[in-house]
């Protein structure tokens, strides 16, 4: 409805002003009576606008009219006052002018009922006080006669106005709730939270006694209800699903988006019996329904029942009819959302699906634990780039990779499982180090046209019969653009490796090259490889997550591998990562020694060749 046309059109003189009494707006009715034009008033405190002439004033030099004001204000309550004159300056003349009015200031509340406006109604009685007071004088009998029709006629217009009043408080009262219910449905994330709103505080709001909200269900052709309580357990069982060619209101109007209005009980059993008994057993007596219906769409009906007989207006309908528009398009709303989030879940559970089949357990070479966890982001979407591979060479030399495809969806997770098949395949067909196998698997992305970015680290830890004997191993590690991995030795210090130049990542620039660093590791050692997600979140520094990585593993150290990564997981992600985790961690036990028992069984593959004092 279009109050401001309402407000223009009223016959009776109005003025609108904010908390602090500043005019912001008069109707034409409220201009002409004070011979004002809306230039000259809006804007303007209200008593510099209309300065009170010195006798409108009580004894204690009070404005009583400011006082109303001030009462409806600030007790959020209308605040008539009875038949008065009132002594107003005349801006034209500076004359004093005495005119008898009917007042009444009403505050309009927001939804917290605090006051935003203060509603003034005028009414102009002076001509009528003027000649109650002419024909008192006089005391004709004639005149008496005239004279009780003036003051009939002053009681009724005031009876009348008194009338308006309250039903447009009422009104104002509806489209407040309704204005609250439309800001719940627009917080709701489900069909199920939707119709609880809809059936409870919905109908409430339209001034029903009860009612319910009905939804297609074109594949089965019924239409499923919602009820209010107030219909009766019975009612809800008898009449919760029915069919969609049903001539029940619900679904006629579901089916046909059509609006169906019942005055009373015979109405309704004119238009169909089943009407007539859902009416009997829930209690209404008169009812609307409208269809709920937006961009096109049908989506089924919203009824609001009465359990009083009533006859609608027009203007009645046409706010049901509005607020079902509301209903419907939040129904929409959460119909998209509920199928995007089903197809993502879908994306995910594929992705996962697909990453997890190419992350296998790894093998285990004697004296040597390898141990990978993977954790996908908790994102509907978020599943798709990291990484890792462990993999021997025939002759015994162990590989070890971490990876992170730009990307989250099954799109990356496809396009780690090539990278991955690529980079073994490199590996195990050439005898190059780490550097030399990722320029070559950036130059082969290049030439297959993946059009895609990736980080990776890659390390090989390789053993000459010399250092066996000394006890170490060396760690050879290159990278392209990957976070190196946290290295602590077997005295539990970390053991820092230097940035070595050309760590490009993958994707950008086949044609740059990249270099290694070699460490030199003593029995005992862990390595932790591992991709970003486990050391950044939003909002804070990747130094700072990487240094505090760096003291939990040299916190955990000390417990068998499996349980430290369990713990750096725990502590580090919470289970909850933002995005993908991707770990491998290796310890060096001790070869002059048995493999201990929480390292379990070593297991390699058959064609592998093993060091006679390995065996």
């Amino acid at each position: 409805m279009d109050f401001a046309a309402i407000f223009v059109a009223q016959p009776t003189a109005y003025l609108v002003m904010s908390p602090e009494l500043v005019i912001v707006e008069a109707n034409p009715a409220y201009l002409e009576l004070l011979g004002r034009s809306r230039d000259e008033l809006i804007g303007r405190y209200v008593f510099d606008a209309f300065p009170p002439a010195p006798e409108s004033l009580d004894v204690d030099g009070a404005n009583l009219l400011q006082l109303s004001f001030e009462r409806a204000r600030d007790t959020g309550q209308p605040d008539p006052m009875p038949l008065f004159r009132y002594q107003v300056l005349d801006s034209r003349t500076g004359r004093s002018v005495s005119r008898a009015w009917s007042l009444i200031s009403v505050p309009v509340l927001d939804a917290e009922g605090r006051t935003q406006l203060v509603l003034q109604r005028v009414e102009d009685v002076s001509d009528y006080l003027a000649e109650r007071e002419r024909l008192t004088q006089a005391g004709h009998g004639g005149d008496w006669a005239r004279l009780d029709g003036l003051e009939a006629d002053l009681f009724a217009r005031t009876q009348e106005l008194r009338a308006a009043l309250r039903a447009q408080e009422a009104v104002a009262r509806r489209m407040a709730a309704m204005a609250q219910v439309v800001l719940r449905l627009a917080d709701t994330d489900s069909i199920e939270d939707i119709t609880t709103v809809l059936a409870g505080a919905g109908l409430a709001a339209l001034g029903a006694d009860g009612g319910a909200i009905a939804l297609r269900d074109d594949d089965r052709g019924v239409v499923q209800l919602t009820m209010t309580p107030s219909l009766g357990a019975g009612t809800q069982q008898r009449f919760g699903t029915i069919d969609m060619d049903s001539r029940l209101p619900a679904a006629w109007v579901a089916r046909t988006g059509k609006t169906a209005v019942f005055a009373d009980l015979t109405e309704a059993e004119t238009w169909s019996p089943e009407t007539a008994e859902a009416f009997e057993q829930s209690g209404q007596r008169s009812s609307i329904a409208v269809p709920l219906a937006t961009e096109g769409r049908l989506l089924g009906s919203l009824v609001a029942g009465w359990t009083t007989e009533r006859t609608f207006s027009p203007a009645e309908v046409e706010l049901v009819q509005a607020f079902g528009t509301q209903c419907a398009q939040a129904l929409l709303r959460l119909q998209a959302l509920s199928l995007e989030r089903q197809e993502a879940r879908s994306s995910r559970q594929l992705a996962e699906r697909l990453q997890r089949s190419m992350l296998t357990e790894p093998f285990q070479p004697d004296h040597c634990q390898i141990v990978v966890r993977y954790l996908p982001a908790t994102g509907a979407a978020q599943v798709g780039g990291d990484w890792y591979d462990a993999f021997l060479q025939s002759d015994g030399t162990i590989n070890l990779v971490i990876g992170d495809v730009v990307g989250h969806d099954t799109g990356a997770a496809a396009t780690m499982g090539q990278l991955r098949s690529l980079l073994r395949g490199i590996t195990l067909s050439s005898d190059h180090g780490p550097a030399r196998v990722l320029d070559t698997l950036d130059t082969t992305i290049t030439r297959l046209e993946l059009a895609t970015y990736a980080t990776v680290g890659m390390g090989r830890l390789e053993q000459t019969d010399d250092e066996m004997d000394r006890g170490v191993a060396r760690l050879r590690w290159a990278s392209a653009g990957h976070l190196p991995p946290v290295i602590v030795d077997s005295d539990g210090a970390i053991v820092e490796i230097v940035r070595a130049p050309g760590q490009l990542m993958l994707g950008v620039d086949h044609t740059t090259t990249r270099e290694e660093r070699v460490l030199e590791l003593t029995r005992g050692s862990t390595v932790l490889l591992y991709t970003d997600g486990l050391v950044e979140r939003p909002g804070s520094d990747l130094d700072a997550g990487v240094a505090r990585l760096h003291q939990t593993v040299s916190e955990l150290v000390d417990l068998p591998l499996e349980e430290l990564c369990d713990q750096v997981l725990g502590r580090l992600v919470e289970g909850r990562p933002a995005d993908d985790v991707a770990l491998v961690a290796v310890r060096l036990h001790r070869q002059d020694r048995p493999r201990p028992v929480e390292a379990g069984p070593n297991r390699i593959p058959a064609d592998v060749a093993v060091p006679a004092r390995e065996r």
